[in-house]
């Protein structure tokens, strides 16, 4: 089973049907390879909402597509795309993954003592009695989540256990998860790359620890974007390499501003070794990286010697008919690690993340990934496996979507209904946050609306903290939406207004 979105994009302007686009496109998915025989698409339902179209224009492609013999789709197992089509790249045939041998552990570079660990900037939300709608970001429905077909991937899992698999299992992961996750990418990000290149981690932040000890060594330069998550800057500021934030806008990271940016910093851009990106959901802001600045990155990179880290942290959830590949897809694909998290499809807990590594970095990276904790817990591996290939996160990740998708509308319709053309809004095409920006508040800043608003019960988080250089000049905060139902997102910037509206009658300057 694969991911839930296809990437096909509908040209309304053109004069070929609708419901011919999808099968020229979806027999190109074919051909390429980034489809292949057995793999399930979407059900027409699902993908008519992804592309913004009639179901009927959806079932007539695919009536299509099977009369070419391009999809064949049997009561029970879904829509497939057919053992004879027209795929590159000696797939698999359906229900027998390729199983990748075990990798022979590297000993990794040797490291220098390094600083003490950064001190968070972040402290945990102070706790108001009453506080009970929280707008946190990156917390996906938990509430929502599955459970009881959950379990029945443990117990399957745990049920055919033998000792071998109860035991110290391959550091790089669960042969079984990294076919899984192989598809998924190709799937949905574009991204072709055999599971002997897929590590499985302890979430995606040991990965990019990870890479930060392979990559970067004294002297060196780790270039982030500004801003971003403050996490981020205590993984590479654990480090001996400087952390040099650069700007991004509404396209993304100003690559042409890296080398000026090194310097001013008192650095020579030749000793660039890593560049951090969210390139499909920059966070905080939620731009999305424009094509141009994709294309300029990967050839600065290739040029200077650099690796691009490209953390794909929203992948599954985008909400407009824009869908880009990953860079990893991209021309340069070697210069690109993509790292990517079951944290916010599935749930924080489980822990499981993983990185798609160029071909020379496997084994480097698998050396310090065996002495970091030897494995990944297996059993659980082998649950999420089984999830994935029987339908289970498929499932979840349409129902995720549908829900999400409204949560949203809902957050943004109420913002707009309170405070109309005072506020500003951006990261709505994907994620599950929006970054909002408040206007007219008489000076008053964002700790002090966000202290009021908890004294409503409403809990809110000021976003200059991820701002390196240039802080917003207004008030400006994350909204998660993601736990909250429409009638909570409702009822809480109700309140939020109310607040707002209490700042902005005081006469003259707010303290």
């Amino acid at each position: 089973m694969g991911s839930s979105e296809l990437l096909i994009a509908l040209d309304r302007e053109s004069a070929t049907p609708l419901q011919q686009q999808v099968c020229d496109q979806v027999t190109l998915l074919v051909r390429s390879g980034q489809l292949r025989a057995g793999d399930v698409v979407p059900a027409s339902r699902e993908l008519a909402l992804q592309l913004g179209v009639s179901r009927t224009v959806v079932m007539r492609a695919y009536e299509l597509l099977r009369a070419n013999a391009i999809l064949t789709a049997r009561r029970g197992s879904g829509t497939r795309v057919a053992g004879t089509a027209g795929v590159t790249g000696g797939a698999a045939a359906p229900g027998r993954p390729v199983v990748p041998a075990a990798l022979a552990p590297q000993p990794p570079r040797s490291t220098a003592d390094g600083d003490a660990l950064w001190q968070p900037w972040e402290p945990a939300p102070a706790h108001h009695p009453g506080a009970g709608i929280d707008f946190r970001h990156g917390t996906p429905a938990l509430a929502d989540f599955p459970v009881t077909r959950w379990l029945q991937s443990l117990q399957e899992a745990y049920g055919r256990a033998d000792a071998a698999a109860l035991g110290y299992g391959p550091a790089e992961g669960a042969p079984a998860l990294r076919t899984e996750i192989a598809t998924l990418v190709r799937q949905s990000r574009a991204l072709d790359a055999s599971a002997d290149r897929i590590m499985v981690t302890g979430g995606a932040t040991q990965a990019m620890d990870i890479l930060v000890r392979l990559l970067v060594g004294p002297g060196d330069v780790v270039v982030i974007e500004d801003p971003s998550h403050t996490v981020l800057r205590q993984i590479f500021g654990c480090s001996r390499a400087a952390v040099v934030p650069v700007p991004v806008d509404e396209q993304g990271l100003r690559v042409g501003d890296i080398d000026a940016r090194v310097r001013a910093h008192g650095h020579d851009p030749a000793r660039v070794k890593l560049v951090y990106v969210t390139p499909s959901h920059q966070f905080p802001t939620g731009f999305i990286m424009s094509e141009g600045r994709r294309t300029a990155l990967l050839e600065w990179a290739h040029r200077s010697g650099a690796t691009v880290l490209e953390d794909d942290y929203h992948n599954e959830f985008t909400f407009t008919a824009e869908r880009l590949p990953a860079l990893a897809a991209a021309r340069h694909r070697d210069t690109v690690v993509y790292v990517g998290s079951f944290s916010k499809t599935l749930f924080p807990a489980l822990r499981i993340g993983y990185a798609v590594l160029p071909p020379h970095l496997v084994q480097p990276f698998l050396g310090i990934k065996w002495i970091t904790d030897r494995l990944t817990p297996t059993v659980g591996q082998d649950a999420l496996a089984h999830f994935i290939s029987t339908g289970g996160y498929l499932r979840h990740i349409s129902r995720m979507t549908r829900l999400y998708r409204k949560r949203r509308s809902r957050l943004i319709e109420a913002l707009l209904e309170h405070f109309g053309s005072e506020v500003r809004i951006s990261g709505e095409a994907a994620g599950l946050h929006v970054l909002v920006t408040l206007t007219g508040t008489r000076g008053a800043g964002e700790g002090e609306i966000a202290r009021l608003a908890a004294g409503r019960g409403v809990r809110i988080y000021p976003a200059s903290g991820y701002f390196v250089q240039e802080l917003p000049a207004e008030p400006t905060f994350l909204m998660g939406y993601a736990a909250l139902t429409t009638a909570r997102i409702t009822e809480g910037v109700a309140l939020l207004a109310d607040v707002v509206r209490e700042v902005r009658s005081r006469p003259g300057k707010a303290g």
